[in-house]
């Protein structure tokens, strides 16, 4: 290791920070090392890294002391946060300050952040045409992303700003996947019209943001969108049916509709999914498949990861 980079994995017993970990670990000639960071070392998950051969460090994104160590020696980091596990904008924010600040203070090469748009720019905080959440947010995990961004710019850190998609693993872990409907046939309900969805595989953002550190400083204080696919609610139901065995329907609820089910974070995601449909060229274009394919050619489209992972998707 002593003659490799070190690339510290914030989050690396997630999908994210898991893909980069398994990604460098299997490039032998590659020239670095991973430290996978993880609250605890113990677990399942961190041992099967160590396993693997990545170094575990404990660390935590609210604590400063700890990201300092862990980033001690390092060349690069992979910096993200998750918004899921406490619905509070502020706090990650907080955290990535916390990143770019242990970033800047070790001195570290080239970090890569995990982040969104700020959606307020589509849709202002006054525009009523979607609800204004938690006071000061239109889509709370993407606009919190975005305003960090600045920490990073603040701090001086020698970062690449990558744009993430859609996880298709929403499929399996966020009850997004087909479900059987009043006739008992399984029905794809996304709030996305006619629209095309951008979306990759979680693993995916992780193998795309090696590809960033091996492309070395040209990608410095550059925006990099990464996506696997572009495709309709319509062609996603499609898929699913033709790797299921069953007919899946696709139910477009509109944004409103969706908002209303009252499933845990319908309003958060009913707004994600309204930005999305109401500016798909936008979005898409911002995550460009020639060009996430140039820098990632193993990108899985949404029926090559379908293929894979029929299995995995709940039906309920």
């Amino acid at each position: 290791m002593a003659d490799k980079k070190i690339i510290a994995v914030v989050g690396a017993t997630g999908t994210q920070g898991g893909g980069l970990v398994r990604a460098i670990l299997g490039d032998s000639s590659g020239g670095f090392a991973v430290r996978a960071l993880t609250r605890d070392p113990d677990s399942e998950k961190a041992q099967e890294l160590a396993s693997l051969g990545a170094e575990l460090v404990k660390a935590d994104l609210d604590s400063g002391p700890s990201l300092m160590a862990a980033f001690d020696g390092a060349y690069g980091a992979f910096c993200v946060t998750f918004f899921f596990e406490h619905f509070v904008p502020e706090k990650e924010q907080v955290q990535a300050a916390a990143m770019a600040k242990a970033a800047k203070q070790r001195g570290l090469k080239h970090v890569v952040w995990s982040t969104y748009e700020d959606t307020r720019k589509f849709v202002p905080l006054d525009d009523e045409r979607m609800p204004t959440l938690m006071e000061k947010y239109k889509v709370p995990q993407f606009d919190a992303k975005a305003e960090a961004n600045r920490a990073f710019a603040q701090f001086g850190v020698q970062v690449t700003y990558m744009l993430t998609s859609f996880y298709w693993e929403n499929l399996i872990y966020m009850g997004m996947g087909p479900r059987k409907g009043a006739d008992g046939k399984l029905e794809l309900t996304l709030p996305m019209g006619d629209k095309r969805l951008a979306g990759i595989a979680a693993e995916d953002i992780g193998r795309s943001a090696f590809c960033i550190f091996k492309a070395g400083f040209d990608l410095l204080g550059k925006t990099v969108g990464v996506a696997g696919d572009h495709v309709t609610g319509a062609q996603m139901a499609a898929a699913l049916a033709k790797e299921l065995g069953q007919e899946v329907a696709y139910n477009p609820l509109t944004p409103e509709e969706y908002r209303r089910l009252g499933s845990p974070g319908a309003d958060v995601f009913g707004n994600m999914f309204q930005v999305m449909q109401e500016f798909e060229s936008e979005f898409c274009a911002a995550r460009n498949l020639d060009s996430a394919r140039a820098l990632n050619p193993s990108l899985q489209t949404f029926g090559g990861w379908l293929s894979k992972n029929k299995d995995r998707i709940p039906l309920t």
